[in-house]
């Protein structure tokens, strides 16, 4: 119960924030000690909070109309949508100690990201991940120590709860009163990011029919190849909602790609996952309590100091998402209020997310070989304004209405091969650099793959080349920091580090020229990235290599060295001063004309100049570069102490390198 002298207070507030906030209800399942009470800091202990949080869209409201189907979703009784989501709070146990900056992580597929992304959180499965308690689950506790409120609330419907996920319940889009039913396509792999294992594969939609004679199953090898009909005695549907090949227990191809057309049923309309975000978010930020008057729980009390700064952080589908809640005007919220200060955008790329769409599936990242003709590129790409030669049009992807977020973007190698992240610095047909706006900050972090983190090893699976071990991190903290400074204090992040036409440092892939070593199988190509084509009705051989070639946008990657190594972007003492040659692609086994999904490659250098020689490597030798291991150590602690004064490393980051270096096996 609420005191009454609180409630007092409060009334006016709620009355006049809780129909514009669009938030009805702050629902708190549990609020407990976090890491056995460890103190972070000077932001002291923190607590976990779990709950979920309810709201309302009226699908007239114009902040709303750009939301797809939401015109056709069950209203209630007060004319609007309902919708609830997820959401998990690590705070300080007291909010005053904190540093008044909310730290959205943006889930990806349900998923927390920050424990590996950035607190170096190594084991203990999705637990440590999705469900955080102990002091071992904190990590390296970058973020805690430095007080702030981390915030995290379920945007995707259509999530396995498995594994602690979180989700959200949204309204499906209805047709004459009934759940809405379109033909489809739905593609299906396995062997890379689902097991090859399985024998069913689960779709992302329920099958109106399950005679298979009404639906057409396909498969091929490579996207430039023909489809090869299944016939439909030979699969069928296990239920609503997977299907398996026939006789059972027979196994899809790995790598293979099948595509199934079918008449799916119940489209949740995804799109509302944007405006959740940006009402939820709007509230912990200036709202004291929600439409039933309990207290913002990240206020410790009604006089309790609030939210001054929100900032958003996201990686991979996290990232495509927040430069979609960009580009759909999402950080401008009921009463006119800027959301997000601040966004870091983690290899994202040129992309968006296929979320805001009829029949969405926002699970989808394209690549060469997988989910390649789904919505995910299209323009604009860049915060700087440009003109799309295919369509005529020229737009930015910063609306400049004054509520566009300080934006830092960064991507790994595999972003420039897969991903078309040269977009973001370029004019989209690669022939000139860009002048970004100051709001706006580009990195290349050189030699790293796209889900790279601490602790990955580097055994193939089924690419044919050793995988890329290399963790971005400790750039990713140092921008964090940057991001935080520019955000609170107004001090500008370093200038963008990316591959550069001027500079000679932009190159197509084709000129991209590797060290001949024996075994070491070389990427043809990078991703081709045209413009967007009918996802359910794509080119009948695919688009990588057949019709309308000619209509791919400029992409570029990053030149390298005579060693391999990317001579643009952010260059960590593991590429500066290298030990082997890294790069953001790799190539599949058993298709090597094709990039292995977005794995990079790893190849290390001989230690001596006879071992070199035994294996015909040009690269030279451990020994021929540095000597020994005092000298290898004094470079890399030169490198480091360079990134640390251009504000590109932190200290402690810094001095873990020259620590590595000193126990390092290769000297």
């Amino acid at each position: 119960m609420m005191p009454r002298a609180v409630a007092v207070v409060l009334a006016p507030l709620i009355a006049a924030g809780g129909a514009a906030a669009h938030v009805t209800e702050i629902r708190i399942d549990a609020t407990e000690p976090f890491a056995e009470g460890q103190a972070f800091g000077e932001a002291g202990p923190y607590v976990r909070i779990k709950g979920v949080a309810k709201g309302e869209l009226d699908p007239k409201a114009p902040q709303n109309a750009v939301i797809v189907d939401l015109d056709k979703a069950p209203l209630n009784a007060r004319g609007t949508v309902d919708y609830e989501v997820d959401i998990f709070i690590l705070r300080p146990a007291e909010p005053a100690k904190g540093n008044g900056i909310l730290f959205y992580d943006v889930l990806n597929r349900g998923n927390k990201q920050l424990g590996q992304r950035l607190h170096d959180l190594i084991g203990d499965g999705a637990a440590a991940l999705n469900d955080p308690r102990t002091r071992a689950h904190a990590g390296n506790s970058f973020l805690f120590q430095r007080g702030y409120s981390v915030v995290w609330s379920g945007w995707e419907a259509e999530v396995s709860k498995a594994g602690s996920t979180m989700g959200a319940g949204f309204p499906a889009a209805m047709a004459d009163a009934k759940p809405m039913v379109r033909r489809i396509r739905e593609e299906m792999q396995v062997g890379k990011r689902i097991s090859a294992a399985v024998d069913t594969f689960r779709l992302n939609y329920p099958a109106a029919s399950a005679d298979t004679r009404a639906a057409r199953l396909t498969s091929r090898a490579r996207d430039s190849d023909p489809r090869v009909e299944v016939p439909p005695d030979q699969w069928e549907f296990a239920d609503s909602q997977s299907i398996r090949l026939l006789p059972r227990a027979t196994r899809f191809t790995p790598t293979a790609i099948y595509e199934l057309w079918y008449d799916a049923v119940e489209p949740r309309i995804a799109g509302t996952g944007f405006a959740a975000t940006r009402d939820l978010v709007s509230f912990l930020r200036y709202d004291r309590a929600d439409g039933k008057g309990r207290l913002n729980p990240l206020l410790a009390s009604e006089q309790g100091r609030g939210i001054r700064h929100a900032v958003a952080f996201g990686g991979s589908q996290s990232g495509r998402f927040l430069r979609h809640y960009i580009e759909l005007g999402m950080n401008k919220d009921a009463r006119g209020r800027r959301v997000f200060d601040g966004m870091l955008a983690h290899t994202a790329g040129a992309g968006k997310v296929f979320a805001n769409h009829p029949f969405a599936e926002p699970n989808r990242t394209a690549t060469q070989h997988e989910d390649h003709d789904y919505p995910e590129n299209w323009f604009p790409f860049s915060t700087a304004s440009t003109t799309d030669p295919f369509s005529g049009k020229t737009e930015a992807l910063f609306r400049g209405d004054g509520f566009d977020p300080l934006l830092i973007a960064t991507n790994t190698s595999t972003e420039y091969w897969q991903k078309g992240a040269s977009l973001l610095t370029t004019d989209p047909t690669g022939s000139r650099d860009l002048t970004l706006p100051q709001s706006s900050r580009v990195y290349m972090i050189a030699g790293t793959q796209h889900g790279g983190r601490a602790g990955l090893g580097s055994a193939p699976g089924i690419c044919a080349n050793a995988t890329n071990p290399h963790n971005p991190g400790p750039a990713l903290r140092a921008l964090v920091v940057a991001l935080e400074q520019w955000v609170t204090r107004d001090i500008a992040p370093p200038a963008s580090r990316v591959p550069s036409v001027a500079a000679g440092t932009a190159v197509a892939a084709t000129s991209a020229r590797m060290p001949d070593v024996k075994g070491f199988v070389v990427a043809p190509r990078a991703n081709r990235i045209g413009p967007s084509v009918d996802w359910i009705d794509p080119p009948a051989t695919g688009s990588e290599n057949g019709a309308g070639a000619d209509t791919a946008y400029g992409t570029r990657v990053s030149a390298v060295d005579a060693d391999g190594n990317e001579v643009a972007g952010i260059r960590l003492p593991d590429i500066a001063v290298p030990r082997a040659t890294y790069t953001g692609w790799n190539a599949y086994q058993a298709a090597p004309s094709e990039l292995c999904d977005r794995d990079g490659s790893y190849l290390p250098f001989a230690k001596t100049k006879a071992e070199r020689e035994a294996a015909g490597d040009p690269r030279p030798s451990l020994e021929e570069r540095y000597g020994s291991r005092e000298a290898y150590v004094a470079k890399v602690k030169a490198a480091a102490d360079a990134l640390v004064a251009q504000r590109l490393l932190l200290p402690a980051d810094a001095a873990a390198y020259v620590r590595a270096a000193e126990t390092s096996a290769a000297f």
